[in-house]
Order: C-alpha cells, then sequence, then structure tokens
C-alpha cells in the first residue's frame, strides 16, 4: 500500500471524534514495531521522523526507502504517512517530500509571525504541488527536543488564524500547555483555548508532547479538535527499559536482535496501547 498524506487520515479523525497517532521512529527495528502495531489495530498512523533522527538514520532518502521496503514486505494494509517533525527551515522540509515523504512539519514558531507564515507558506506551496500535506506551528511547545530546549509559550489565537488563512496549512500545531520529554508532575493543558481556535480555525489541531498525559486529559483533546497526537518520549522509554532489563539479566547475550528484540516488543504492546487510547484502533 503506498504512503499517504495526512489530509484525509486527519479530517476523517476530526470528524469521527478520536486522533491519529505520529508516533516516532528512530532505526529498523522502531520502524517495524510501530507499523505492526498499527496493522494489528486496523488503525491509520503517521510515523513522525525529527530532523536528528533521519540523519541518524542516513538521511531522509533511507528512511523513505526503508519505510517503503517495510510496508510492502510486512503486507501493511492501513493507512500510513512518512512525516518530516520539527523542519526547520524549507530547505530541509523540501528535501524530505523530494525523498518521498508524503507530509512535513515546518515549525517558525522561534520566528516573528510574519516571518513564521512567509516560510510556512513557502512550504505549503511546493508540498502542496508534489501532493504533500504540511502541518504548522503557532506558540512555543515546551522541554526538550533534539537537543533544543524550550519553555512554553501559548499560542495566540488571531495568529492561528492567519497561519490557517494565509499560508493554507492542513494540520495546527498549537501550543497550549503541552512540553516535549517527560513531565513535573501531571500536565497542565489549555482547554477552553483548545476549544476556541478550534472552533475558529476549523483545522485539525495537533498536540506535541503526547507522552505521558492521563487518559482523560487525551479525550477532552480530542473533544476540543485535536486529529493527531505525537508521541515520541513514551516509546524511548519503554524501550530502553527493556533492553536494559535484557542485559542485566543476560551478561552472555551479545547478537543485536536478541539484545533490541524485548526493546521492539515493548513498542508494539506500547504502540497498541496508545492506538486504543487515541480511538483509532479499527478506523483504517
Amino acid at each position: 500500500m503506498p504512503l499517504e498524506n495526512m489530509v484525509d487520515m486527519l479530517t476523517k479523525a476530526k470528524d469521527g471524534q478520536y486522533a491519529v497517532a505520529q508516533l516516532n521512529i528512530n532505526n529498523l527495528e522502531w520502524t517495524q514495531a510501530v507499523l505492526e502495531a498499527a496493522q494489528a489495530e486496523n488503525s491509520p498512523v503517521i510515523l513522525g521522523v525529527s530532523e536528528g533522527a533521519g540523519k541518524y538514520m542516513g538521511g531522509p532518502e533511507v528512511v523513505a526507502a526503508m519505510v517503503k521496503a517495510l510496508i510492502e514486505t510486512m503486507e501493511i494494509t492501513v493507512p500510513v504517512a512518512l512525516h518530516l517533525d520539527h523542519g526547520s527551515s524549507f530547505e530541509t522540509a523540501k528535501r524530505a517530500i523530494d525523498a518521498g515523504y508524503t507530509s512535513v512539519m515546518i515549525d517558525g514558531s522561534h520566528h516573528p509571525i510574519e516571518d513564521n507564515i512567509a516560510m510556512t507558506k513557502q512550504v505549503v506551496e511546493y508540498a502542496h504541488e508534489r501532493g504533500a500535506s504540511v502541518e504548522g506551528e503557532i506558540g512555543t511547545v515546551g522541554g526538550t527536543e533534539d537537543g533544543v530546549t524550550a519553555g512554553i509559550n501559548y499560542a495566540d489565537k488571531e495568529e492561528c488564524k492567519r497561519i490557517v488563512d494565509e499560508a493554507g496549512i492542513d494540520a495546527l500545531a498549537a501550543a497550549l500547555g503541552s512540553v516535549h520529554g517527560p513531565y513535573s508532575g501531571e500536565p497542565v493543558l489549555g482547554f477552553d483555548e483548545m476549544k476556541e481556535i478550534s472552533e475558529y480555525t476549523n483545522t485539525p489541531l495537533v498536540l506535541h508532547g503526547g507522552s505521558g498525559i492521563p487518559e482523560e486529559q487525551i479525550k477532552k483533546a480530542i473533544e476540543r479538535g485535536h486529529a493527531k497526537i505525537n508521541v515520541n518520549t513514551e516509546l524511548q522509554i519503554v524501550f530502553t527499559a527493556a533492553v536494559r532489563e535484557n542485559l542485566n539479566n543476560d551478561d552472555k547475550v551479545y547478537d543485536p536482535r536478541k539484545v533490541l528484540a524485548p526493546g521492539k516488543a515493548a513498542i508494539v504492546k506500547t504502540a497498541r496501547e496508545t492506538l486504543r487510547m487515541f480511538g483509532s484502533s479499527n478506523k483504517a
């Protein structure tokens, strides 16, 4: 089954009051595990690739070739999008699209709004001509990702409306209290702001930093317009814990396939639980 962009997935999710998970991938085993989980749950899925993870795996050309080959050899039949997470420039987004990514996020949130809109619009024009979808961001999601640390800066409603109307994005990451990485205490999300921005822009919202948010808050975020929720840290944590336990329990194991197998199984289990929590199981 060929890769898809996010437009149809997110439209159906927004109308159906569930969220499509963006599960970030970091290597071969990670990709296999996420695809296996999505197929088992009969769920659409978005494979998120940060710039750092893409570089680690050999570049977007390698990532796209690997994902396409796995979809074929694993006989994956559910909708799958390959998405650049937090693209930092037009050039980065262009390279991903040219390599075969079907969706990109261009993150101009650290720039003045005029510059953010201009850069995002340039990416949208290039992407849409080639059938790819685009996610933009307003405000700043807190925490640390790919070595970049930021404080929380809530999205402005009028700026959200402008980037949707002027840049023509397909999905909006409006920063409303979530963070990348582990939470210190329970998350405090702006649910009233979510509902207001969702209704004002009439665009699928994206919740970054979905790891560690209680299920009750996840469901409230979905009810208030979030059609895409990103998860990365949680998968990293369970993968590392399973591999560490394996090595601690067996000091003779050395075959990398056997070393990593428990980590891969942990991703499959956690990813399936996540897809069910987001309500996307049996929505493919």
